[in-house]
């Protein structure tokens, strides 16, 4: 994932609410989000290349999500795939067991942010912000993209005011507001020049990866041909123990770049 905004505790219906845009290059092999075969109590998308998730939940209740961190002077390439972050807290029962197994090795992945739990205890680490230590986190409206949790980027701060705006609204309404989650995560405003963050690559690829929902036109100016937002996912916790779970995925943009509504590739909708 690229982008995270998430509410925990701060709904009286739904404890633990998640939207989030994975951000990747089309070429790579993926499968939508569904129960996995060898795992049927998890969901999540798959990456067909390392074999993990960037985001999933399971039947006993339990989340986790993952983001890169960016570092554009970080040459290293580590042996370990961030994406089996995710699939080892979700297959395993104790998150905190699962946070302190991987804690003992954070040095064999790139940089990441990784997100763990359920909606009475949700934990966040980092191996570089927290250098594998685990922070618990407390009730509140979130964000996290590729730097560490919160950081003052742009659309971490807009999508979080979003979403505290959203949680006002009536929510007994659910396809209305779940179509809300989703506006929210299609924004494709790129900041302004002088709100970008610092992360060491070349500014007009900053300035691409600003938005929210990064479009991948298919045209010689895109500075990261190939790359931009795959899929956008709500997951919502209701009190009565219901996960509602929605992946809507998406194609590049045609060589225009112009069209009014993204590509959608499928919309699967789940409740577990």
């Amino acid at each position: 994932m690229c982008l995270i905004l998430f509410a925990l505790r701060a709904h009286a219906d739904y404890p633990l609410i998640v939207a989030a845009n994975r951000d990747e290059y089309f070429a790579r092999p993926t499968q939508f989000a569904d129960f996995w075969p060898d795992h049927p109590d998890l969901l999540a998308g798959k990456d067909l290349l390392a074999g993990g998730s960037w985001l999933g939940v399971n039947r006993r209740g339990q989340f986790a999500a993952v983001t890169n961190v960016r570092n554009g002077l970080d040459l290293h390439t580590r042996p370990e795939s961030r994406g089996e972050l995710v699939t080892q807290c979700l297959l395993t029962p104790s998150t905190t067991e699962a946070l302190q197994q991987l804690g003992k090795r954070h040095d064999q992945y790139n940089g990441f942010n990784l997100l763990a739990g359920h909606p009475r205890q949700l934990f966040y680490t980092s191996n570089r912000s927290l250098q594998g230590g685990i922070k618990e986190l407390s009730k509140g409206v979130y964000g996290l993209s590729n730097g560490g949790l919160d950081s003052a980027w742009p659309k971490v701060e807009s999508g979080k005011a979003l979403l505290a705006e959203i949680l006002t609204r009536n929510w007994q309404q659910l396809d209305e507001r779940k179509a809300d989650l989703l506006n929210l995560l299609a924004d494709d405003t790129q900041a302004t020049t002088d709100q970008l963050p610092d992360t060491a690559i070349p500014i007009e690829k900053e300035e691409a990866l600003s938005s929210r929902f990064i479009a991948c036109p298919a045209n010689p100016d895109n500075p990261m041909p190939g790359y931009g937002t795959r899929a956008s996912t709500l997951v919502l916790f209701h009190r009565n123990g219901e996960i509602h779970f929605l992946e809507k995925s998406f194609n590049p943009l045609p060589p225009s770049g112009e069209m009014q509504d993204k590509p959608a590739l499928e919309l699967r909708d789940f409740v577990i």
